[in-house]
């Protein structure tokens, strides 16, 4: 049948984590724990890569922003998400499910390259480390975070555009927790080969391109550490790399709510510089307000 025959959709209904009335109210307490985490986490990593100079280097810089990356990316499915377990009817209107899924994909991108950014920098620090702030100066820095942004948001545009170039008729049932390319086109009442084709294209280029990038950087890592003739040496060269490691294998596993929420544990509980610089923030941010309730009372 053609697709004028049908009633265009202008809004999409989601099935939820779960159809149970009794596990809505401890599914909510679930993911509102993990989002809360989630966002604590990040923002303290954002907070401290900021106002600690002893964190003004590279690698923090690109802390910061995989921090500010993602933060965005589990902001814009869990408020949705959290939502749903509260109201009867999980309804998304047409453009909202549209920017939701644009905007998810520039962050999941973002984050892809961004993990790849942070793969090269340790490659360039373990490597070369006589011309580490020459190779990685701030204005590479800038660069790389710059065209990191960029292309993910290119690439959203991009990709979005295709999936929501087809038609949508009067199947509107979203079999997800939130818009997603691949539940979305199997509601479609036109051909689908072009979008499908976008996004595999896009898919295979983004998630090729970084894994090379990641798995060469640490191909050189590893030869680097083994030519360190002390075992301590070699030791302190595999353990100040393990965090980034854990999260990029973390990452190509699990990619929503739980990579976002444990990338600032992975990097803060491992890293004694982010730890120091938690423990003087805390230690000032008590003194001032000590020191402000002292004036107070006087």
């Amino acid at each position: 049948m053609a697709p004028g025959n049908f009633t265009r959709v202008s809004e999409f209904i989601l099935t939820g984590v779960s159809e149970c009335p009794d596990l809505q109210l401890p599914l909510f307490f679930v993911f509102l724990v993990i989002y809360g985490l989630t966002v604590a986490g990040n923002l303290t990593i954002i907070t401290l890569t900021s106002v600690d100079p002893r964190l003004q280097t590279p690698v923090y810089f690109f802390l910061q922003h995989l921090s500010v990356i993602s933060l965005g990316n589990s902001t814009v499915i869990a408020p949705k998400v959290l939502t749903s377990f509260l109201v009867k009817k999980h309804t998304t209107s047409y453009y909202e499910c549209a920017t939701q899924l644009g905007v998810f994909l520039v962050f999941i991108v973002a984050e892809v390259f961004m993990l790849a950014v942070m793969a090269y920098d340790r490659c360039v620090a373990v490597c070369k480390p006589l011309l580490y702030m020459v190779v990685i100066s701030r204005r590479i820095c800038l660069l790389l975070v710059s065209l990191t942004y960029f292309y993910s948001f290119s690439t959203s545009m991009v990709t979005s555009s295709s999936v929501f170039s087809v038609a949508y008729c009067s199947f509107n049932v979203i079999n997800h927790f939130y818009c997603d390319i691949v539940p979305l086109l199997a509601l479609s009442c036109s051909v689908t080969s072009f979008p499908e084709t976008v996004v595999f294209i896009s898919a295979a280029t983004n998630l090729v391109s970084s894994i090379i990038i990641v798995v060469v950087s640490y191909f050189n890592i590893v030869l680097s550490s083994l030519r360190i003739r002390s075992s301590e040496g070699r030791k302190k060269a595999f353990s100040t790399r393990a965090s980034h490691m854990m999260a990029v294998s973390l990452f190509y596993v699990f990619y929503t709510l739980v990579i976002l929420m444990l990338n600032p544990m992975i990097y803060s509980l491992r890293n004694k510089d982010v730890k120091a610089a938690l423990k003087r923030f805390l230690t000032n941010s008590c003194c001032s307000l000590i020191y402000t309730l002292g004036l107070g009372k006087g």
